[in-house]
């Protein structure tokens, strides 16, 4: 009765313990999940995922998660569009976004000052706070006038080779460059494609524009730019609900093991000596050939069992009879004599071959052949 009560006790603190988990989920209130800058993925209003959406829809458009070393140059005039760069490039990365370009394909680079990446240089300009805000007027090379925002307080400075793409009265916006059988777009407003100024004033058709250079067959969104904002952990990577789950599964696992009487922990007592001594039908067995003095029966039975051994651990024939079993004890057993081992093993033969036995000899040849099993399992 007192471990039946002690049993609903731990059931009892179970439930509530699981009542209290579901209670606390359900009535958690999480944070808005933070989204990283200029992400395909981010519905925020500094995310890309409006612009990529659509442009999904009308031509080929994937995303890259990987290494820049593992682009594809074997294709011609794609594009790949980093927007707003979480970190600079080391040099090896930075020669194989040059690699791609040199095999005819473009990179749109969108960062507010590119200074640092594909040796890009830029001229700081000064500006009034309270008019960063404000349209621009911005111009093309075909005297097109457009208004947009552009809050970078750089230009790019331009070398002979470039085609100025689009300018303002402080200087160039976006720059083309060419790379081999390829070309760099450089443009300094990557909030034109965010998802909160993607439709306001003219930045759709700029960036559409600046989309269109060079006709590509394909665009891709380069992530792996922000892969050091993006570092998944167990918590981000699964969803709450199935971590309460897993939770509450270890719980009830560990609990149920308890139930069972498994025990993590060192063994108090030997094996052998549990295997040996704490079954009582062997004790009973044994007690009946005692009372019966069954010592000729009982003496047969430990020399099988030796033999067994010998078998197992010194690879001596068990059809063998024990007078001819002296070449192998005399190899195996060095530390007896070999006038004892041939002693030993014609008493033994002889012995097991009476029908009748006393209580001396059984106690007798009983310790010797338990010597012999310490030998051969030693």
């Amino acid at each position: 009765m007192k471990n039946q009560s002690k049993l609903r006790g731990w059931i009892w603190f179970l439930v509530l313990l699981l009542f209290f988990l579901n209670v606390s989920y359900f009535a958690y209130q999480p944070k808005p999940e933070p989204y990283p800058d200029y992400v395909t993925s981010s519905p925020s209003p500094t995310g890309v995922k409006a612009l990529y959406t659509y442009l999904k829809k009308e031509k080929e458009v994937k995303t890259w998660n990987h290494s820049p070393t593992l682009l594809p140059k074997q294709e011609r005039q794609q594009m790949l569009v980093m927007v707003g760069p979480a970190f600079t490039p080391e040099k090896k990365i930075m020669k194989s976004y040059i690699d791609f370009m040199k095999a005819g394909n473009t990179i749109l680079l969108m960062q507010s000052n590119p200074k640092g990446m594909f040796n890009v240089e830029t001229d700081f300009i000064p500006t009034v706070p309270s008019q960063s805000d404000k349209p621009k007027k911005i111009e093309d090379p075909h005297h097109h006038t457009y208004r947009a925002e552009v809050q970078s307080d750089v230009r790019i400075r331009t070398d002979k080779n470039d085609d100025i793409l689009l300018f303002d009265q402080q200087g160039a916006i976006a720059v083309k460059r060419a790379y081999g059988d390829g070309q760099l777009i450089i443009a300094i407003t990557p909030e034109w494609i965010t998802n909160d100024k993607l439709l306001k004033e003219d930045h759709l058709a700029l960036s559409f524009q600046l989309f269109n250079q060079g006709n590509p067959n394909s665009l891709m969104f380069d992530e792996y730019i922000h892969a050091g904002q993006n570092e998944s952990t167990v918590l981000t990577v699964y969803p709450m609900w199935f971590l309460v789950l897993i939770f509450q599964g270890i719980l009830l696992l560990i609990f149920w093991l308890w139930y069972k009487g498994k025990r993590f922990g060192p063994l108090l007592k030997a094996r052998e000596e549990w295997v040996r001594f704490s079954d009582e039908s062997i004790q009973a067995i044994a007690a009946w050939y005692l009372r019966g003095r069954r010592y000729q029966d009982s003496l047969k039975i430990q020399a099988d069992y030796v033999k067994l051994l010998l078998q197992e651990r010194w690879q001596v024939p068990y059809n063998k009879e024990w007078r001819d079993l002296t070449p192998y004890f005399e190899r195996k057993w060095i530390e007896m004599p070999v006038h004892e081992i041939q002693t030993f093993l014609s008493g033994l033969a002889g012995i097991l071959s009476r029908e009748n036995i006393n209580k001396q000899e059984y106690l007798l040849w009983s310790r010797k052949l338990e010597k012999l099993r310490n030998e051969v399992e030693s």
